[in-house]
C-alpha cells in the first residue's frame, strides 16, 4: 500500500494530508485563514505566507497522528509547487522537500488545479478518462479536456476575474462577509433570482473562454441606482454567475463530445451550481464531497499518488511557480 504525504500551501490555507492508494484519505487537516484576513476582505499574501509558517510544522504532525503513521510509513511527499501566491508556495515547497530529504523520500511536485481534478477520486465512483473537467475557484475559471492522467488540454478560461474572485467582490459591494461565495450563497437563498436582468457574458460566442468582470460592474450600477434589495442583487448574480458556467460547459461538450463532466474547485461547492450541473447537462457529473472543494492536502496526495506511480518526481532543484501553467 503507497501511502503519500500531501502539503497544500498555495494561497490562504494551509492543507496536511495522508492518503493510501490514492483513494483512501487516513487524514486531512486543514487550517484556514479565513479569520485572519475577513477584516482585509480579501487575501493579504505577506499574512498569508507568515501563518503557513505559524502553523505547517504541527499540522503535517497532526495529519500523520491522525492517520497512525510515522515517517516510515509514507512512500512520497507531495507539495503544491504552483500556481499560487509565492510566499505561501515557498512555505509549503521549502518543508515538503526538506522532510523528502531527512526522510529519504521521492518529493512529487504537483499543480494546484491538478490536485483539484483529482480531488473527484477521493468521492464514490470516481471518473475514468477522458472527461471534461470545469475548474472554479477563487483564482481559475476554466475548462480543460483531460485526456488521461497528467495530460490535458485547456479549453477556455476567465479573460479577466475568476468566478470565485467576483463573488468576493460583489460581497464586498454588497457588504456581506467574506469569502464571498458562502456569503452570496445564503443570502441569495432570501431573494429572487429574476429581480435583476444581469448580463451573462460571452455566452452568445463560439470560444469557450468566460468573462465575469461585467457582471461585476453591473451589480455596482444597479446598486447605484437603488430600489431593489440586497437578497434580490445576491440571487440575480448568482443566477447569472451559474447560467454563464453552465452555458459554456454546454458548449465544451457539444465541441468535445465529452461523456462525463467533472466539477472541481472552490467554488463546486456552490449548492445551485452543483444541483443545475447534476440535472441540466444530460451527463453524468463527479463532484468532490463538500469538504474537499476548499484548498486541502487530500487532494495533493491523491494527484501526488497518480504522479508518483507515472514518475513524474521532483528533486532538490524544484521551485515553486505562482504561474505554473497546467499545460
Amino acid at each position: 500500500m503507497i501511502r503519500v504525504l500531501g502539503i497544500e500551501t498555495s494561497c490562504d490555507e494551509t492543507g496536511a494530508a495522508v492518503v493510501e492508494e490514492g483513494r483512501r484519505i487516513l487524514s486531512n487537516e486543514v487550517a484556514s485563514q479565513i479569520a485572519v484576513h475577513a477584516e482585509f476582505g480579501g487575501v493579504v499574501p505577506e499574512i498569508a505566507s507568515r501563518q503557513h509558517i505559524v502553523c505547517i510544522s504541527q499540522l503535517v504532525n497532526k495529519a500523520l497522528e491522525d492517520a497512525g503513521c510515522t515517517a516510515g510509513d509514507i512512500d512520497a511527499i507531495a507539495v503544491t509547487n504552483g500556481p499560487g501566491l509565492m510566499g505561501s508556495l515557498l512555505v509549503g515547497v521549502c518543508f515538503g522537500k526538506s522532510l523528502a530529504y531527512a526522510w529519504h523520500k521521492p518529493f512529487v511536485p504537483v499543480h494546484h488545479i491538478e490536485g483539484h481534478i483529482f480531488s473527484v477520486f477521493l468521492a464514490d465512483n470516481p471518473p475514468a478518462f477522458p472527461f471534461l473537467t470545469l475548474v472554479v475557484s477563487g483564482g481559475h475559471t476554466s475548462l480543460i479536456w483531460c485526456e488521461r492522467p497528467h495530460s490535458y488540454r485547456l479549453l477556455g478560461a476567465t479573460r479577466d476575474d475568476a468566478v470565485g474572485e467576483s463573488f468576493d467582490k460583489v460581497a464586498r459591494l454588497l457588504e456581506l462577509p467574506y469569502p464571498g461565495g458562502p456569503s452570496i450563497q445564503r443570502e441569495a437563498e432570501k431573494g429572487n433570482p429574476a429581480a435583476c436582468d444581469f448580463p451573462r457574458a460571452m455566452t452568445q460566442t463560439e470560444t469557450l473562454d468566460f468573462s465575469f468582470s461585467g457582471l461585476k460592474t453591473a451589480v455596482l450600477y444597479r446598486l447605484r441606482e437603488g430600489g431593489v434589495s440586497r437578497e434580490d442583487i445576491a440571487a440575480s448574480f448568482q443566477a447569472a454567475a451559474v447560467d454563464t458556467l453552465l452555458l459554456k460547459t454546454r458548449q465544451a461538450i457539444e465541441q468535445t463530445g465529452a461523456s462525463r463532466l467533472v466539477l472541481a474547485g472552490g467554488v463546486a461547492a456552490n449548492k445551485l451550481l452543483r444541483a443545475r450541473l447534476a440535472c441540466e447537462l444530460g451527463i453524468p457529473v463527479s463532484m468532490p464531497p463538500f469538504e474537499l472543494c476548499v484548498d486541502n492536502g487530500a487532494m495533493i496526495a491523491a494527484a501526488g499518488y497518480s504522479r508518483f506511480k507515472h514518475g513524474f518526481l521532483g528533486n532538490t532543484w524544484t521551485r515553486p511557480h505562482p504561474g505554473l501553467p497546467l499545460v
